[in-house]
């Protein structure tokens, strides 16, 4: 699913127009962005949680030439599902 097909979707479902509901999903993704960005974690009922972690700096190795690397610390997002939305994937409820 692609974003233009959220927007359909929101469109075909709520009657609001096109642009309002190209508004909407657009707000909605800048207000998850802006909170991630911060470091908060977003937390949907019955859907999952998302959550910025910090990586530690590490040692790596470059796998064609072998010679040991440092791999700088960064922050990555992650999401856990929620036991609803596990239950729904798995065709239970």
């Amino acid at each position: 699913m692609t974003k233009a097909d959220l927007i359909e979707n929101v469109y075909l479902k709520t009657g609001f127009s096109k642009k309002e509901s190209a508004e909407i999903v657009e707000t909605v993704f800048d207000l998850m962005k802006d909170n991630l960005e911060k470091g908060e974690k977003i937390k949907i009922a019955g859907f999952g949680n998302f959550v910025v972690k910090d990586k530690a700096t590490r040692r790596g190795r470059n796998p064609q030439t072998g010679d040991e690397i440092e791999i700088s610390s960064r922050k990555i997002l992650t999401f856990k599902p929620s036991q609803v939305l596990k239950a729904a994937i798995n065709g239970g409820e």
